[in-house]
Formats: C-alpha cells, structure tokens, sequence
C-alpha cells in the first residue's frame, strides 16, 4: 500500500482531510487535477476567502435529506473552524451577518495553512494529476490510476476519499468527476444544477434593467419557499447581488420572485407624512431618499413620479404600495455554472453514512464536499460543510 488513503481534489474539504488525517498518524496522499492545490479557495471573496460563517448550523443548508448535515457540523461546529484556523496564526473578522474573514490576511494564507501542514505530516500533494481509472481489489483495497506529466502512474491504498467539488468554475478546472464515478456505480444522483447564481432578464423588460447596471438596492427578495434581506444588483443581463444569490438556490425555472424594495417601511405611510408635511414635492423626491436617482427614474414606466405627493389618487397610492412591496420579477434563467458559485443537488445523501461519509454500497469509498447533495447559504456556510466534511472522514480512514 503506498499510503492509508488516496483522497482525489484538493480543495477545502480534500486539504483538512489531509491535515486532520496528520494529526491521526495517517498517512495520505492527494491528486489534484489542477495546477496547485486550493484552486477554487483562492478566488473565493475576491481573494479574501469567507471561510465560515459564526450563524452556520445545518439550518442554512439545502438537501432532499435536510438532517443529513446534522451529524458533521455535530462533530465539527464553528468554533472549531475558528480555532483551527487560530492555532496557524488566521483570526477570524466579522464583515457582516456572521461573514468570517482572515483578519489582515487572505485566502493564499488559508491554503498556506493545509499546505504547510501536510508538509509537516509528509502528506504528498500531486498537482497535475489526471485520474484515468480506478479499480476495486477484491472489495479491500483501491488502485488509482493517474497521469502526470505524460506517464502513466498508479497508486494503491485500502481507502479512496473523492472531494474533487461540482460543475461551477469550469475555467478553475471544475468537472464533473465524482458525478460520473458515482453513477458508473449505481449511486443515486439528485438532479444538479446552478446555485448561489446571478439570474437573467430577458424579453420585454431586458431594456428596462440594463438601464439600471450597476445600481445596488437593499431588498428583501423572496417566494414560496424563503425570504433574504440583502442587497440586490441590477445588471445588464438581469440581476445578481447577494439577495439573488441566495433566492437563486431555492428558484426554480418558470417561477416569480417577489422583491420588497422597500423593507422595513410602508410606502403608503410615507406618502401620507410627506402629504402632511409637503403634499407640493413630487413622488420622485420621496423615491430619491431611498433609491439611486436611475432607480427613481426607471419607476416612471410603472409610476407617476413627477405628480405631487397631494394628488396622488387611491388607485395610484395602491399601485405604489404594490410595485415598491411586491415587485415581481420572473426571470428567464440563471448565468450558469460559469457565474455560479456552488452546485446545487450531487450524489444522494442516501449513498452514504451521515456519520462517516462513507459509501454505504462500497466499504472504503467516501464522498466530501460540494458534490454531495448538501448546497450552503452564501456567506462562508459552504466552507463550513467542506471543513466538517473533511474532519469527519478522516476520523474514519
């Protein structure tokens, strides 16, 4: 056997399986296919890498099993991402709604903590390594085979870890690896897609938001499903911020999304106070207080914003009130897996052992990660899920 474990991806949660394996005296040995390890943690945040989130629990997490995370974010919580990260120098500082990032560091010094680690372990990272094929030995063991560099190398060990992530980011090399080992071996895959992804406007009313790119409104954008309060950004292609990023994960093609421009305020109480206290200025001055001018200027398709506030009828007062509080939007799709930050949907949650994240159909085989179906929030919850998930195996290798 050349090690304990072959893990395949070195990501987030490939990386702290590595380490944590290393503080368990097992020896591992990573094949990344990209051309240095932590590919996708060093883009995240613009380089800055929101690496947990302090309101993390399994609540903000989507999954057709929704307990299945319950067990790993038990045996690794936040604080223990807090503290591992401590312990190598990274103090965590919160931007906003629980956001943790490096205090005066960034995301190359997240993976300058796994890599130098493993160094320390002797954990072997190949970059560069394309899996070509991997065999089962008599149910015991695995035999990896890779390429590197034009020749052909294989490795064996009796446990084979796969966290190589999900679709989005091809250009960082993303593929669809696990996906296709699973289903060549009968493992039920609940249906992918985009997520925490910008959405597009098409049509009609394509004109009307390319107007307004560039502008950002704090919204609460919800359907049927949820709500989330938080800046939305219009685009020229439709619009994006994190409150549609959030919505994106939980809409579906063919749906309305309803938009509260105006959240934490009734519009119809504001028109009656400037009534009382100037009924002379126009509905645009008021609208200017809360909104970009663009903004202001737009709403002259489905308002009377340059009538005085005093002479606004029932009629138009209520249409007000609709289009501020409930503005629908019904989008025409999403930018895809190349705008996407995470996968929605992956290998069914039924596979494998919530306690272990090992293959329940094949002893030794562990899933990690995003291509699990367990899709996080935006705002650090997906490294979360990757730190715990590469903890939990490598207490079970």
């Amino acid at each position: 056997m050349d090690a304990d474990a072959i893990i395949i991806g070195a990501g987030a949660c490939g990386l702290m399986c590595a380490v944590q394996a290393g503080y368990l005296g097992k020896k591992v040995i990573l094949l990344e296919k990209s051309d240095k390890a932590g590919a996708k943690i060093l883009i995240s945040g613009g380089g800055r890498c929101n690496y947990t989130n302090l309101f993390a629990t399994d609540e903000q997490f989507i999954s057709d099993n929704k307990h299945f995370s319950k067990s790993a974010f038990t045996q690794w919580t936040v604080s223990d991402t807090i503290s591992f990260f401590e312990t190598y120098g990274i103090t965590g500082k919160e931007k906003t709604l629980g956001q943790l990032f490096p205090d005066g560091k960034n995301a190359k010094d997240i993976v300058e903590v796994f890599t130098t680690v493993c160094a320390d372990f002797d954990q072997q990272i190949i970059c560069n390594a394309q899996v070509a094929d991997i065999e089962f030995i008599n149910d015991s063991s695995f035999t990896v085979k890779y390429e590197k560099g034009g020749k052909q190398r294989i490795l064996k060990a009796p446990k084979l870890v796969i966290t190589t992530g999900g679709l989005p980011i091809p250009k960082m090399g993303a593929t669809d690896f696990a996906l296709r080992f699973a289903r060549k071996h009968a493992l039920n895959i609940i249906k992918t897609a985009p997520a925490l992804v910008p959405l597009t406007i098409t049509g009609k009313d394509e004109d009307w938001y390319a107007q307004l790119s560039g502008n950002s409104v704090f919204c609460e954008v919800s359907n049927h499903r949820i709500s989330f309060e938080e800046n939305i950004l219009f685009t020229h292609w439709g619009l994006s911020g994190p409150a549609i990023l959030q919505i994106s994960s939980y809409w579906r093609s063919g749906e309305e999304i309803n938009i509260n421009l105006l959240p934490g305020e009734n519009i119809t109480n504001l028109i009656d106070q400037e009534r009382k206290q100037n009924g002379k200025s126009l509905l645009s001055t008021l609208f200017n207080r809360f909104y970009p001018k663009k903004l202001t200027d737009a709403m002259s398709k489905f308002l009377p914003i340059e009538k005085q506030v005093a002479s606004l009828t029932k009629a138009e007062i209520e249409l007000i009130h609709a289009t501020i509080h409930l503005f629908k939007v019904k989008p025409a799709g999403d930018k895809g897996y190349d705008k996407a930050e995470v996968m929605r949907g992956g290998i069914d949650t039924n596979e494998l052992s919530s306690k272990t994240l090992e293959c329940k159909n094949i002893p030794g085989l562990y899933f990690g990660g995003e291509c699990i179906d367990v899709t996080g929030w935006l705002g650090g919850y997906n490294f979360q899920w990757a730190w715990a998930n590469g903890y939990v195996i490598a207490q079970n290798l």
